[in-house]
């Protein structure tokens, strides 16, 4: 869900989040849900995004051990009525919001930055900043090096 006018999300929109993905995540193991494509499979529901007017959510969503994730997701989003109704039944929401599935790529971004950090040359450079903020630090403050 892109947030169009650049603000943060309230503090409402975070705590109401935040209660959907324990929810969520409590609702979609439990295997309720008939469709074929979610029998037996365990999902990481990583974190619920909820607009500002608190009518539609997105969750971003991931299978165990990442196999399978298009059917995975393409299931919950067939299902996501299903899940509304469970949401509404067990949170004191005034309105229950609807439900949009998306996987989580943070997960594979953490693992892409952790890859390029790994890299020779990056470590190269990381190690030649830290050898010039220790010289930094060496000087004083008018300039003269103790």
């Amino acid at each position: 869900m892109t947030r169009s006018s650049g603000k943060p999300p309230t503090q409402r929109q975070l705590r109401v989040g935040e209660q959907l993905r324990h929810q969520l995540s409590t609702i979609v193991n439990a295997g309720h849900a008939r469709d074929p494509d979610l029998q037996g499979v365990n999902v990481t529901v990583s974190e619920v995004r909820v607009s500002p007017d608190l009518k539609n959510a997105t969750a971003f969503v991931l299978p165990l051990g990442g196999q399978e994730v298009d059917p995975v997701v393409a299931a919950l989003n067939r299902a996501s009525a299903f899940f509304r109704k469970e949401l509404g039944a067990q949170s004191d929401l005034r309105y229950t919001p609807r439900l949009s599935f998306q996987m989580d790529s943070s997960f594979d971004e953490a693992q892409r930055v952790e890859e390029l950090l790994r890299r020779e040359r990056v470590r190269r450079d990381l190690d030649d900043s830290e050898t010039a903020r220790a010289d930094n630090h060496e000087t004083d403050e008018d300039g003269t090096t103790s």
